[in-house]
């Protein structure tokens, strides 16, 4: 019986779950959107929405609990300062999985893991992206058709 066994185990030993998680929360938070396995998935989910509660506390004891689980500066720097503003007002429910089918080689259910709201934020720097190479083309083409006239 499995009684008082919480967690998944995912066919790792302990040091090699561990290291697993903390990449792919890493990941994660540097991205904003992975694609893993379904179960991997749903173990990750719990420890990044925990990583997003101490962003929003944002103080130094809970920077460095954060900091001692991601190991990365970078990654410590992105969490307290974009991540911990955008869901400052949001009570949990920081991520999203979306199951994608199965993976082709070994048939295993592959799901994508992302922020809530990483789709707008994409969705608006693309469109400010092809906002300005629109800008650019205009301005690119006006000094070229204003060349000959001249």
């Amino acid at each position: 019986m499995r009684h008082l066994k919480a967690g998944r185990k995912l066919g790792r030993n302990a040091t090699h779950r561990i290291a697993l998680m903390r990449n792919l929360t890493r990941a994660l938070i540097e991205h904003e959107r992975i694609i893993t396995t379904v179960p991997k998935a749903k173990a990750v989910r719990p420890l990044v929405d925990k990583m997003i509660t101490l962003a929003k506390r944002d103080t130094l004891h809970s920077r460095r609990q954060a900091a001692g689980f991601l190991e990365t500066p970078a990654a410590v720097k992105k969490l307290f300062d974009k991540l911990g503003t955008r869901f400052g007002q949001r009570n949990g429910g920081y991520t999203r999985i979306v199951r994608l089918g199965n993976r082709k080689g070994d048939g295993a259910e592959q799901a994508m893991l992302e922020l809530v709201g990483s789709e707008l934020v994409k969705r608006a720097a693309d469109r400010a992206k092809r906002k300005e190479e629109r800008l650019n083309a205009l301005r690119q083409g006006k000094e070229d058709g204003e060349a000959p006239e001249e």
